[in-house]
């Protein structure tokens, strides 16, 4: 397991680097869509990512928001998006991450989230203690909501997003500050690290907060998530500290 995160990190920081080189620049657009796009870089940092896997673990799977290649059935899949946060980048705000699970059996054993414009890196194996640059991170030890810092996210149907700002608003008057920053994998970094106290978010993709998972359960933190019904490979997400009541 030490080879495949390493093979992790190796891929995200490559992912980092072609992402850096056309950061700011005009890009090629594949969708615009009302509240997304979809951009011809996240296909191509997500091939730079396959490529570099599955030349190491050729009988291995890619799960991702670009697509997916290999045996999905078999013992190993990894959990990839290539860009966490596409409008930000698009807009050429700098926050937006890599993102790169590897699950075996249906359990994720391993996680990589990169953020290249601050050069940070939060890495986990399963039973380990997570680290971020390779210095050991934990969740928050605040327990009072009024001293909370709170994440919302807003997902891209009409239904969500309503919920979304409901939630938010009964959020903004019971913590200190709310957030929304525009990329989930982020948010749970910024929770396993102890920047945040929680993430919300109505409805997500698996390759969305895969990583984040084991990334904030390693920290002391609790992740709750459900399938949502109506829509297929959706989730509801909460990812907290556990330390706080967020009163949901």
């Amino acid at each position: 397991m030490t080879d495949y995160l390493q093979t992790a990190i190796d891929a995200a920081r490559k992912a980092g680097q072609l992402l850096r080189d056309n950061f700011g620049k005009p890009l090629d657009v594949n969708a615009m869509e009302a509240h997304d796009i979809k951009l011809e870089l996240d296909v191509r940092t997500q091939e730079l990512i396959t490529n570099h896997i599955l030349g190491l673990c050729p009988d291995h799977a890619i799960y991702g928001e670009e697509g997916i290649t290999g045996n999905q059935e078999g013992e190993f899949q990894w959990i990839v998006d290539p860009i966490d946060g596409t409008v930000n980048y698009f807009y050429a705000v700098p926050h937006f991450c890599i993102s790169i699970a590897l699950r075996q059996h249906g359990k994720i054993i391993l996680g990589v989230i990169y953020d290249p414009m601050r050069d940070e890196l939060w890495s986990v194996r399963a039973g380990e203690v997570p680290n971020l640059n390779g210095r050991p991170c934990a969740v928050s030890k605040r327990n009072k909501l009024s001293d909370a810092i709170v994440s919302v996210g807003f997902s891209k149907s009409i239904s969500t997003m309503e919920s979304g700002v409901s939630l938010f608003e009964k959020m903004v008057f019971s913590v200190r500050k709310c957030r929304t920053f525009g990329s989930a994998a982020l948010d749970m970094a910024y929770v396993a690290t102890g920047r945040f106290d929680a993430y919300i978010e109505k409805s997500v993709s698996l390759w969305d907060v895969a990583a984040g998972i084991i990334l904030v359960e390693a920290a002391g933190g609790r992740v709750e998530i459900k399938p949502r019904e109506e829509a297929p490979d959706k989730y509801s997400i909460i990812a907290s500290s556990g330390n706080v009541d967020l009163g949901i």
